[in-house]
């Protein structure tokens, strides 16, 4: 299967010290949906917005749909469709008046333009709407909008960054929805940047895990969750007494991957997590750890985060959300 992404060694540093990318490297197979998955400030918009042409990498090199980015970049711009984290349609015209300006922006008119328009807004459910203005379209609406102008031009690759942020349950499911569809009936390449780990699980055939401009792992949901054997067992403990329990835990023969977070939450591996229970916490007992909670799960993208980052995700996100504060 030929690749329609290909990227390696991307690096890119913002005002001579954030380095946002630090060595990414990617690789996009044709006619599937591909997720960066990582929290915000992981380098995920910096990827896209170099992929799209839109930043110049301080260094390494890549091509979409064959084309060389740096090399290439009119031609890179006409082979690829792009929905950014903020939408771009404009609330002052109506959904019709969008979907043509921005058929018009890459040459087409004409019958073949009504058309496309026409068939955008019956796939996402617009064509009642079509004559409003998109001032008075819900936020799930707008976003439809938003990508119904990046497939006008039938685009051989779709960038979609954080697609279905701020929008409700019930939009971010159809959205879902059209994603999956737009690849299985179409055979659309796209690369999905995301924070929610529900949907890169949920959509993308492959994906990479970025974390601080780097990828940590990468791999099918499945591939990467199958890495962490068994069941997943996650302690709170009732105080700072950390040290004792890694240690009360160290002889537990059917316990692996233990891992630390801020002080008093132990993560770990067990094959059969059910089981292992009791005995965990008879192993804490006769250390003199307090527990305060256990609980068991299936593994989780969030375990897997957590293997390679030592952190998890929820942590992550709100470390960033600190420091864009």
């Amino acid at each position: 299967m030929t690749n329609a992404i290909e990227a390696s060694g991307l690096v890119k540093t913002y005002a001579g010290k954030v380095k946002a990318l630090d060595g990414l490297s990617v690789t996009v197979e044709s006619g599937s949906v591909f997720a960066l998955l990582g929290p915000n400030g992981a380098g995920k918009s910096t990827t896209v917005k170099i992929l799209t042409t839109l930043s110049k990498p301080d260094a390494g090199q890549a091509s979409v749909a064959g084309l060389d980015v740096l090399r290439q970049p009119e031609r890179v711009r006409r082979a690829v469709g792009c929905v950014a984290q903020k939408s771009g349609v404009d609330i002052q015209a109506t959904g019709r008046e969008n979907l043509m300006l921005q058929g018009h922006l890459y040459g087409m008119r004409g019958k073949e333009l009504e058309q496309r328009v026409s068939g955008l807004l019956e796939r996402f459910g617009l064509t009642d709407s079509a004559r409003r203005i998109a001032r008075t379209y819900s936020g799930g609406m707008q976003r439809k909008l938003d990508v119904a102008m990046g497939l006008v031009h039938k685009p051989q690759v779709l960038f979609l960054d954080e697609p279905t942020t701020g929008l409700d349950p019930e939009s971010r499911a159809d959205m879902w929805g059209e994603i999956a569809r737009l690849t299985a009936e179409e055979g659309l390449t796209i690369l999905l940047t995301t924070h929610y780990l529900e949907e890169a699980d949920k959509l993308a055939r492959r994906l990479s895990i970025v974390d601080e401009g780097r990828v940590v792992a990468e791999g099918s949901p499945d591939e990467l969750k199958g890495e962490l054997k068994g069941d997943a067992v996650h302690v709170e403990l009732a105080s700072g007494e950390a040290g004792r329990a890694i240690e009360a835990l160290a002889p537990l023969a059917d316990v692996r991957d233990v891992t630390l977070e801020d002080g008093r939450l132990l993560h770990l591996h067990a094959d059969n997590g059910a089981q292992a229970v009791p005995v965990i916490l008879q192993a804490l007992e006769a250390g003199g750890v307090n527990v305060a909670s256990v609980t068991v799960a299936r593994p989780s993208l969030d375990d897997v985060y957590l293997k390679y980052t030592g952190r998890s995700f929820e942590k992550a996100e709100a470390t960033a959300a600190e420091v864009n504060r």
